[in-house]
């Protein structure tokens, strides 16, 4: 008869069923300091807890020319080498948020997306406020502490992105996710946007076609 003490040496092994990706890439090179200026002088509101452009077509404005192409070519790779897909990713929405000191932002996803980014266009805060990414978004019937010891990819509730200047961090809009207080002594800057998939999806023989 197998002991406990057996039972418990047996070997096992672990393996991902399916994974969560997030992209991330610098544009800091596309980014010029004159549009620093100009995303910075935006007229902003008040977005529960930090500041949100007027401007929620940022990217269609003339003065982020190379900023669009940019995040478009990211896009393309996104697409192509993460998804898999001959679709393209286009953005809809683009908007300008600021944190200042001690201000995070609330967690959401993002409804009518696909995959959602975020770009960091100017100077981060030390350290930079992280964006956390949250496992469940919803209730829960069962929820169980785990040991903090033994945390890994397959029980973690929760992951963490450090970013810094230039980096744009695509992730699917699906996602529930929020950013820590800024713990800087400068406001924290970021563009967020949204996109769909434009071309056409489905099946025309299993008639679930459609062109977008």
């Amino acid at each position: 008869m197998v002991s406990v003490a057996q039972a418990n040496q047996r070997e096992f092994t672990v393996k991902p069923l399916f994974a969560e990706p997030y992209f991330v890439t610098n544009i800091a090179d596309a980014i010029s300091p004159k549009q620093v200026a100009f995303i910075k002088a935006l007229k902003m509101h008040e977005n529960q807890v930090n500041h949100i452009s007027d401007e929620l077509y940022l990217f269609r404005r003339p003065e982020m020319a190379s900023v669009a192409e940019a995040v478009r070519a990211a896009l393309d790779t996104f697409a192509r080498e993460v998804m898999g897909i001959s679709q393209k990713l286009e953005v809809t929405q683009s908007w300008a948020l600021r944190n200042p000191p001690g201000v995070g932002m609330h967690g959401h996803t993002h409804s009518n997306s696909v995959v959602s980014g975020s770009l960091y266009y100017a100077p981060m805060p030390d350290p930079p406020g992280n964006m956390i990414f949250e496992r469940y978004n919803g209730y829960r019937q069962l929820e169980f502490a785990v040991d903090q010891a033994r945390t890994n990819i397959y029980n973690t509730t929760r992951n963490a992105v450090v970013p810094k200047q230039g980096d744009l961090v695509l992730f699917s809009s699906a996602v529930h996710h929020y950013v820590e207080p800024n713990p800087g002594k400068v406001d924290r800057h970021s563009i967020a946007f949204n996109t769909f998939v434009r071309g056409t999806i489905g099946n025309f023989r299993d008639v679930s076609e459609l062109e977008v």
